[in-house]
């Protein structure tokens, strides 16, 4: 008994850490510990495909090589983490070419999912007012923006 009440408390604290961790992605994702990339990625107009492959292929040079904390890429979650970077910034290569759609992307905050073990903190039902409001703008809104919830960010 007593090793199943100490086990649910080492669950509990492991899903304490990893909610924290996943709140902590946003301000991995939009600092890069300072590094080049993030120059590179959130300049509008020299943004291409070629160059978010540029800089995946980066990550993944050094995720192999054992290098990312010396290369300046995240290090909680790395892999997810970098994968919503390309995936904010392929946004704006979309919504420039493809101009006559309102191309944006949304961060609609902290789902139930397998990621964090099903964790309830919001259900999809209570986040959905973000993809929806995104869905009805007006031809004139926003194009290649990045919403944390219903609030336009900073990539």
């Amino acid at each position: 008994m007593m090793v199943v009440v100490v086990a649910m408390m080492l669950v509990q604290e492991v899903v304490r850490v990893l909610v924290y961790q996943l709140n902590y992605i946003l301000y991995l994702v939009s600092s890069l510990h300072g590094m080049h990339t993030k120059g590179e990625l959130t300049d509008i107009d020299n943004l291409s495909e070629e160059v978010i492959e540029n800089v995946l292929d980066s990550f993944l040079e050094d995720l192999k090589k054992g290098n990312l904390e010396f290369g300046g890429w995240p290090l909680m979650l790395p892999s997810y983490s970098i994968s919503k970077v390309a995936l904010n910034a392929y946004t704006r290569v979309l919504a420039k070419k493809h101009t006559g759609m309102r191309i944006n992307c949304v961060h609609p905050s902290y789902v139930k999912t397998n990621i964090n073990w099903h964790t309830e903190v919001l259900k999809v039902e209570d986040v959905a007012k973000s993809p929806v409001m995104l869905a009805f703008l007006p031809p004139s809104g926003p194009m290649g923006c990045y919403f944390d919830q219903t609030t336009m960010a900073e990539f």
